[in-house]
């Protein structure tokens, strides 16, 4: 069943007919699509349906998962293929309300809940390297290792010099509305994984640089 438009993102996605075309092949499909299977099915280029995918995600109606190994975001071992499938709205609104209920409870700190989140995400960084038994194929220097589980996490993550551009947030919403915890969770989980590789690079989270666009910078200590 498809979301009802309930928001202006939500109207501005659904008023183009192509893009409506786009969410209903991924709404009948039983197995989740990419943009090369959904451009062959409905005869449109393929950047196209990326354009209208990245809409509809933009408006909560679809959701990426990944499949497959191509080139990596660091440039070291295949990256995976990017596949979509139709948001379910029962478990968005599901999600959405307890991200909310969460940062709400560590927000309740003196700073704001900073400490509390960065601590958070210290935690999640741990239970991810712990799940996995440590981060296979992740590359041999610590930012590797991060693009590499940010990239898993689908922050879509594109490696530079001192900097990572982070092109997609799973949290977006919930970081717009609560950019003190969201954003600071999102940092300690960064420091954890550099401290983790044993390096000294020092990192900041710049939210939202571009309009879905934030920016990890790493400076090296200085002694």
């Amino acid at each position: 069943m498809r979301p009802e438009p309930t928001d202006a993102r939500v109207h501005a996605a659904l008023a183009s007919a192509p893009r409506r075309r786009v969410l209903d092949a991924l709404t009948r499909s039983a197995t989740p699509l990419d943009a090369q299977t959904i451009a062959a099915g409905l005869e449109l280029h393929v950047t196209t349906v990326r354009f209208h995918l990245e809409q509809l995600e933009a408006a909560r109606l679809v959701h990426r998962s990944r499949a497959g190994d191509g080139q990596g975001a660091d440039g070291r071992r295949g990256r995976p293929r990017i596949n979509y499938v139709a948001a379910d709205p029962t478990q968005e609104d599901s999600r959405e309300q307890l991200i909310d209920a969460l940062a709400g409870a560590l927000a309740a700190g003196d700073d704001g809940g900073r400490s509390r989140s960065i601590a958070a995400g210290r935690t999640w960084a741990d239970s991810l390297v712990v799940d996995a038994g440590g981060v296979d194929g992740a590359g041999d220097d610590e930012v590797a290792t991060l693009v590499h589980v940010l990239d898993g996490l689908g922050f879509d993550p594109v490696r530079g010099a001192d900097e990572i551009r982070l092109r997609a947030c799973p949290f977006r919403d919930a970081a717009r509305e609560h950019p003190q915890v969201v954003c600071s969770v999102h940092l300690g989980l960064v420091e954890r994984v550099l401290a983790q590789g044993g390096g000294d690079r020092q990192p900041e989270l710049l939210p939202f640089v571009e309009p879905e666009v934030c920016l990890i910078t790493m400076r090296r200590a200085t002694t």
